[in-house]
């Protein structure tokens, strides 16, 4: 079967604090490391209280020294945020320290409101309508013989590998166009995965990087040992999505009994958009939902996010779906 990889948000929990999200997440990597997951990435959110990752590089740097073999990297950084050169440095300063292990994912959302997007570039004047310019330019640092005066140091001659992040058809067409891979966030944004990646696989152009399209897709799941403790399980990410998506962002809550029968009816279609790609249950129930996605989707690789209150019962839903890569459904 394809690669299996991780996406970890390190939750903070109601009751906890970002010192524990960390421990918790250098746990699911080593975890993940001895299970066979191909990456382990941590995506840049900022003003979240439930996301411990904004400082995305820094916890990478953190996570990657405390494994060995899994790659590690960034999905994603959002570089409306930053200065390529800057990100060019970070990402050289890492590849640097462990090196073939480093990935660069690369979104042009800014993964906060416009207030916070202010806060962290002083200014607006750099936004997604430049996030293709940006890409090339932060590529252009990794070169050996850049095109622009100014050199990465570390970055310049490195391999780092970047991807194209996207929840829409832009994304497909500039991942293409520069003969990228594609890593598409069906996790929480599925409505055009499908066009998009139909899009990327039409109009891909071979590169120095890659050969080939190669698409990621994110993967929501929520296994456990039987489909009702699955089911109560994924309600915190229910009740993170309905809290977020009615401007009250708030730490991942303990799951809730019967929680997505206490919605209305517009918060309950909201969530069966948001979360359609998705796996719940047994590990029976997820691996014919993962195979008959993989088959419905043709996804190079899955990107599994699992974003459970209970660190314990998070280690044995990505224990599971371990587990079943490689064993088809009956």
């Amino acid at each position: 079967m394809i690669p299996f990889s991780i996406l970890d948000l390190s939750p903070i929990v109601e009751g906890g604090d970002a010192a524990q999200s960390f421990r918790h997440t250098v746990d699911l990597a080593q975890h993940g490391e001895r299970w066979g997951y191909q990456r382990f990435w941590l995506a840049e959110h900022h003003g979240m209280p439930g996301i411990a990752s904004a400082a995305t590089a820094v916890l990478i740097g953190h996570v990657a020294g405390a494994t060995s073999t899994i790659r590690v990297g960034a999905g994603g950084i959002m570089l409306p945020n930053h200065s390529p050169l800057v990100i060019a440095e970070q990402f050289g300063t890492l590849a640097s320290l462990y090196p073939g292990r480093i990935d660069l994912g690369l979104g042009r959302a800014p993964g906060s409101d416009q207030a916070t997007a202010r806060a962290l570039r002083r200014n607006l004047g750099s936004d997604a309508d430049e996030f293709p310019q940006d890409v090339v330019e932060l590529m252009d640092y990794f070169s050996s013989a850049p095109k622009q005066p100014v050199r990465a140091v570390p970055g310049m001659g490195l391999s780092v590998p970047v991807w194209i992040l996207g929840s829409s058809l832009f994304g497909a067409q500039l991942a293409a166009v520069l003969g990228l891979p594609y890593a598409f966030a069906s996790h929480f944004a599925p409505a055009q995965m499908l066009q998009a990646v139909a899009m990327y696989r039409a109009n891909f152009k071979p590169s120095a990087q890659l050969s080939k399209p190669h698409v990621m897709l994110g993967f929501n799941v929520f296994a456990a040992d039987s489909d009702e403790e699955g089911a109560f399980l994924a309600t915190s990410m229910q009740q993170a999505f309905v809290n977020l998506r009615s401007g009250r962002p708030s730490r991942l809550q303990p799951p809730m009994a019967g929680y997505a029968d206490r919605l209305d009816p517009t918060a309950r279609a909201m969530l069966d958009q948001v979360l359609s790609c998705t796996a719940i249950g047994s590990p029976a129930t997820v691996r014919t939902a993962i195979n008959q996605f993989i088959e419905r989707t043709g996804a190079d690789e899955l990107m599994i996010t699992s974003q459970m209150f209970d660190h314990a019962a998070r280690l044995r839903s990505y224990e599971i779906a371990a587990e079943l890569r490689g064993v088809k459904a009956v």
